[in-house]
């Protein structure tokens, strides 16, 4: 019983790690590939958030269960990329918008909705 409990740990960090690891891949791919600042943003802060996250949780696990620790710098660490990451990425995001940047369009016709509700509300 013991050793299947131990499978499904073992599977679950080896889960965890592969898709951090996949999300840290992707979103570096979304950075390179994608056409604005805003996808461009969205790739790094989404992904690389689950990324990150996924690695450390995996990394908790598998020093709770390995070693019998319980690692506050993990849990801290998961805390404050869960936190920072969405807020500077909308701080950015609002920086670039009011610095004139305009959403990317496939067929050249943006349709900023952030604008329109700034005039909206004026």
């Amino acid at each position: 019983m013991s050793e299947t409990i131990d499978l499904v740990r073992d599977i679950i960090i080896i889960l965890l790690l592969l898709s951090g690891t996949f999300f840290i891949l992707s979103a570096s791919i979304g950075v390179i590939r994608f056409p604005d600042v805003y996808t461009r943003l969205h790739a790094a802060t989404k992904a690389s958030t689950l990324g990150i996250s996924g690695i450390m949780i995996g990394a908790f696990i598998f020093l709770y269960a390995e070693k019998g620790i319980i690692s506050g710098k993990l849990i801290l660490g998961i805390i404050f990329i869960l936190l920072t990451a969405p807020l500077s990425a909308h701080m950015i995001g609002r920086a670039a918008h009011s610095s004139g940047i305009k959403p990317w369009a496939a067929d050249g016709k943006t349709r900023d909705a952030y604008a329109d509700s700034i005039e909206k509300n004026k």
